[in-house]
């Protein structure tokens, strides 16, 4: 197969535009961060008494702890019952029989078309209406990230599958495997290995959705610090902390990512078919 042409090779007068526009670019974002610190400067932001709270309040700091670990309990419910969702859905969507893929392709489209901020107060404010049963803050919000983050997932699997070699299903019909007992046991673990970074990227972005708790009441890290702010009345400074918080966590996530696709790169040696005619499911 030849190699497809995705974009024309830049010559050096597109590479010298190319670095103009991208120096360009940084001097006006240090001007426009030169600007603000000025602003701040000039209201008194920089004072120390802003900041002695983060030295001499060691409660501070534990409530931006429990916010930090009902932050990390709603992500990691959230992850495994969306991975769990994920799997059935995308398994679901390959079937063969219309009376699972149907369903299975109607919950991936309307989940992923529907905000997740919708989804979580359909759960916590709609489900009592309509149900006479009122969800706990934390389970509105788990509910709200598994059903959306599952359609998300069940698709980033069904490419994962369909991206493998349609010579290994083949092989497993040939040792006498069914066609669940070949997704389940050959063409999953291969396709979570492949896609084990795009996983880890969807995480990230499950993680950052949990501040959307904060419009349920759910005491999560951006909700404590709103109570905080109310006392200590440094919202520029506090918000600044917490966003660092989440920056560390989703870039330790990234480097996750990346460190596992470097591995699986070294681990696979070659890249596997950018075209596979009959997909990871083959003829089985």
């Amino acid at each position: 197969m030849s190699d497809v042409v995705l974009y024309d090779v830049q010559g050096p007068k597109a590479r010298r535009r190319v670095l103009l526009y991208s120096v360009g670019a940084v001097v006006v974002l240090l001007l426009l961060i030169a600007l603000a610190a000025r602003r701040l400067a000039e209201n008194g932001q920089f004072e120390a008494d802003l900041y002695r709270p983060f030295v001499d309040e060691p409660q501070l700091y534990e409530r931006l702890g429990v916010g930090l670990r009902n932050t990390l309990k709603a992500a990691g419910y959230g992850l495994v019952l969306a991975v769990l969702l994920g799997v059935v859905l995308a398994f679901g969507r390959l079937s063969r029989l219309w009376l699972f893929r149907l369903p299975a392709v109607g919950v991936i489209e309307f989940f992923r078309a529907t905000p997740l901020l919708l989804l979580i107060l359909f759960f916590f404010l709609a489900f009592p209406l309509a149900f006479g049963t009122r969800l706990e803050p934390l389970t509105a919000l788990v509910l709200g990230l598994t059903l959306y983050n599952g359609a998300v997932i069940a698709e980033i699997i069904r490419a994962g599958i369909l991206s493998l070699p349609g010579g290994q299903s083949e092989a497993a019909m040939a040792i006498g495997l069914r066609r669940g007992q070949t997704l389940r046991l050959v063409l999953l673990p291969q396709a979570v290995r492949i896609m084990l970074p795009s996983l880890v990227s969807q995480l990230v972005v499950l993680l950052k959705d949990t501040s959307l708790g904060f419009i349920i009441g759910f005491e999560e890290l951006l909700r404590i610090g709103g109570q905080v702010v109310q006392v200590l009345d440094n919202p520029i400074q506090l918000y600044v902390v917490i966003a660092l918080i989440y920056i560390a966590i989703n870039l330790s996530l990234g480097r996750l990512a990346s460190w596992i696709e470097s591995r699986q790169r070294r681990t696979l040696g070659t890249a596997l078919p950018a075209e596979q005619p009959e997909g990871g499911l083959g003829k089985v």
